[in-house]
């Protein structure tokens, strides 16, 4: 059912719905739903509906759509249509030597990732993290195709893009989205909770950052006062990451605007999930980002795009694209019919009158 709501909320990376979703059965009459945490019970000749996913990014090549979200090793899934699904293999087979080194007690389950395209390669950033703390960090792969049947099929491992760090960094290293403006400058924004969500220049071969982590500027935060330290935890939010509940940045160009969309409150627990996506633009990709009214998203702007309601418990964590003539949002969302389970959402994209987003229509076969 749609949502009544326009608001776009950046997914947060805190998974505990993963943990809930590998022990909930499917509902009864639906084809099994699987997570990211269990391929192994995936038919890999089968297609699948109604997936459950967190954190989807997506790209096509040719006829066929990539969908890559937080799993095992990141987890991945091809369509011809955006709805009947493949699983494919995860990237990682194992977890990155790197990874384990710069957060011992990651495990390869990789969280968010953005896939990009530039020069004839593709470029998969990812995310590894301690739970609740901002022991983090950016990794990023790369491939000449997404076909995993091609020859040439091979993901390249790069390793860290930036890192953050607990008591020296107040920004956390994950959720990260690339976005190239009129130049061809590439800059990725990026993460959640503490100070905020981040922008940073990337080198020109996109494998690492161009600027100094000290001085990277705050484009959006639920504070109003920049100046303030972190504001206390809600609930059962871990203490160190704090009560700034924003994350999952993604930058989308449209006409004259940079567009940020991001997710607000609280993802990943199931029925009392409150995650809702916002939206803000700039003429210049360094922002200001400002909403509908004005309010700079650093300070606690932000226009709603799309929030919860009886059949979807909350929604976020959202990406954005243009597929032939069309645009659409695609992100993840907590069924009510499904003892709030995540699902995998795509939605017809328009604008209105004054060029901001509007969801409108089912996203289908007809693109």
């Amino acid at each position: 059912m749609k949502l009544k709501h326009l608001l776009l909320v950046p997914a947060l990376a805190f998974l505990l719905q993963e943990t809930q979703a590998q022990t909930t059965p499917p509902a009864t009459g639906q084809p099994p739903v699987q997570t990211s945490q269990q391929p192994n019970q995936l038919d890999p000749n089968k297609l699948y509906k109604n997936i459950s996913v967190h954190d989807p990014v997506m790209a096509k090549q040719g006829d066929t759509y990539y969908l890559f979200c937080t799993g095992r090793g990141i987890s991945v899934w091809s369509s011809k249509d955006l709805e009947n699904w493949k699983r494919e293999s995860p990237i990682f087979a194992t977890a990155p030597e790197w990874a384990v080194q710069a957060v011992p007690t990651f495990r390869n389950h990789i969280w968010a990732p953005d896939i990009s395209y530039h020069n004839g390669k593709y470029y998969l950033y990812y995310s590894i993290s301690a739970f609740g703390k901002n022991t983090s960090a950016i990794g990023v792969a790369t491939n000449t195709t997404l076909h995993p049947t091609d020859k040439d099929f091979k993901w390249v491992d790069h390793g860290k893009v930036i890192q953050s760090y607990p008591g020296k960094t107040n920004w956390n290293a994950i959720d990260p989205n690339i976005i190239t403006d009129e130049a061809g400058t590439a800059w990725m924004s990026f993460g959640s909770f503490w100070d905020g969500l981040k922008l940073v220049k990337l080198s020109k071969d996109r494998l690492s950052i161009a600027e100094d982590p000290a001085n990277i500027p705050t484009i959006a935060s639920r504070k109003k006062d920049p100046a303030t330290g972190n504001p206390p935890s809600v609930g059962d939010n871990p203490v160190d990451a704090g009560g700034n509940a924003i994350e999952a940045p993604f930058i989308f160009k449209k006409d004259k605007y940079y567009y940020l969309f991001a997710s607000i409150d609280y993802c990943c627990k199931g029925v009392n999930s409150t995650y809702k996506m916002i939206v803000a633009r700039a003429k210049d990709v360094q922002g200001p980002y400002l909403d509908k009214t004005g309010v700079s998203m650093a300070k606690g702007g932000g226009t709603m795009v799309l929030e919860g309601n009886k059949d979807w418990y909350g929604v976020g964590h959202n990406s954005v694209y243009t597929f032939g003539k069309k645009d659409y949002l695609v992100f993840h969302g907590y069924e009510a019919a499904d003892n709030g389970k995540s699902k995998l959402r795509i939605e017809t994209l328009t604008w209105d009158k004054d060029g901001w987003p509007v969801v409108t229509a089912k996203a289908g076969n007809n693109l």
